[in-house]
């Protein structure tokens, strides 16, 4: 194996979005990308779709994709799933030499001081994080939002192209020019409001969700 790379979310519903930074990744490193919907949060409306569903979803959009696979394992715990947890999993099986990725979005890299053990995720693999509109991957930004974060990027920051010289330890960024616009929320609203958005996920996606009638209530308040 190449190198294990893992893109999580809760993909609900998963987009054209989603697919085109898996595909960039992809295309980058030479890689096979895992996409792996997060399991049902403990809290009722935190999804719309359930884990099943979303799942399905995910399946029927790498169908056929080149290099993107759907992963499950997240869907099998009982407890809580964060990534540290996923990753530490992913390590036990690829073995201690085999470099490993985690995709996320620029968002979510300014709320990495806010993950669970998110110091640890360095020793089990890379992060590799992707432009999102209205998210900067500069760090001077970052450092007004956690100096120990963007003092952490600062020193593990390298090109992508060296990521998998390494099993684990580094930062890399992939702006994505122009950023995706799509977004699981507005797609959700434009189903409950009866606006246009099938454009936005992939064809078998989108026969899935109005087969299945998902997304008709707008998103609680």
């Amino acid at each position: 194996m190449r190198a294990w790379v893992g893109y999580g979310g809760t993909f609900d519903p998963i987009h054209c979005g989603h697919i085109a930074v898996a595909g960039a990744v992809r295309d980058a490193l030479d890689v096979t990308v895992h996409l792996l919907p997060a399991a049902d949060p403990p809290h009722k409306d935190s999804t719309h779709a359930d884990a099943s569903q979303r799942l399905r979803m995910v399946e029927l959009a790498v169908a056929g994709e080149r290099g993107l696979r759907a992963d499950a394992r997240e869907l099998s715990r009982s407890a809580p799933s964060y990534s540290i947890d996923t990753l530490a999993e992913v390590r036990a099986e690829v073995g201690p030499a085999c470099p490993t990725a985690w995709v996320i979005g620029a968002d979510s890299l300014a709320q990495l001081h806010r993950w669970h053990r998110w110091h640890a995720l360095f020793e089990l693999a890379h992060v590799i994080a992707v432009g999102r509109p209205g998210f900067g991957l500069d760090v001077d930004g970052l450092a007004r939002v956690d100096t120990e974060l963007a003092d952490t990027i600062r020193r593990r920051l390298q090109p992508l192209d060296r990521l998998l010289a390494a099993p684990c330890g580094g930062l890399a960024v992939l702006p994505m020019s122009p950023p995706r616009p799509e977004s699981s929320t507005e797609i959700r609203r434009r189903i409950a409001a009866h606006e246009s958005w099938m454009s936005m996920v992939p064809p078998p996606v989108a026969a899935y969700i109005v087969r299945h009638r998902l997304y008709a209530r707008p998103d609680p308040a």
